[in-house]
């Protein structure tokens, strides 16, 4: 049966529980996430939204590093229906200020060099995420009813001095280019038991969507676990 969002696609994270799905730097070590985590993360991140009053339809914006903080806020995103705004962690305050305006950002998840420029919008701290969604429940969060035409995500080019321009991505366009992958991928998992977890090592950004397919879409096919590097 045709999947009508990635929602749907937290089913596959929550079966394989406490398979490794990231491991990333924190200061002097490395933090492993499974899939597990992500999935309850994204359900915690879900219910933050909503306690926020962010609905179906309003625009959030992620801006910071690679880390499975910002794949759970983005399936969370993706729970209540909120679109992503996913920003470049270089992308400049003043192109980033310009985006916030025209997209009209009701929440904003930004890693904490950039809280200040974030400001004066509802700004949430990605490397504080899971101490902010601690009071929230991990349980399953019922979904809002979305289906594969509603957006996604709005995909901006950055350094640009001219006004930003967005690329409007929906749930059937991220779908259409991972079902392909998907009827392939099946044909050899028989063989990836043999080298299981594969490695992804994963030095694009999410804010771009090819980073988003070899960092979110395309390893949780296989079970894979994904290194983020700077």
């Amino acid at each position: 049966m045709a999947l009508r969002s990635l929602v749907e696609y937290l089913d596959e994270f929550q079966k394989r529980g406490n398979e490794p799905a990231y491991v990333q730097p924190s200061g002097y070590r490395r933090v492993r996430w499974s899939y597990r985590q992500v999935v309850e993360t994204a359900f915690r991140f879900a219910r933050e939204l909503s306690a926020r009053a962010i609905e179906k339809g309003d625009r959030v914006l992620i801006w910071g590093p690679n880390s499975a903080e910002w794949v759970s806020a983005f399936f969370g995103c993706a729970v209540v229906g909120a679109i992503v705004v996913p920003m470049d962690d270089a992308a400049t305050s003043d192109f980033v200020l310009r985006v916030c305006g025209q997209v009209r950002a009701k929440f904003i998840l930004c890693s904490r060099p950039h809280a200040e420029i974030a400001a004066p919008s509802p700004v949430v701290i990605l490397e504080d995420l899971a101490d902010t969604l601690a009071r929230h429940s991990c349980s399953p969060y019922p979904a809002a009813a979305v289906e594969a035409g509603d957006t996604l995500e709005i995909v901006f080019t950055s350094g640009t001095t001219a006004e930003p321009k967005g690329v409007v991505i929906t749930h059937g366009n991220v779908l259409a280019n991972i079902g392909p992958l998907e009827t392939e991928i099946r044909k050899y998992l028989k063989y990836e038991r043999l080298v299981h977890p594969v490695r992804f090592l994963n030095l694009l950004p999410l804010s771009h969507v090819f980073g988003q397919f070899l960092g979110i879409f395309l390893p949780q096919l296989l079970g894979g676990t994904v290194i983020f590097e700077d």
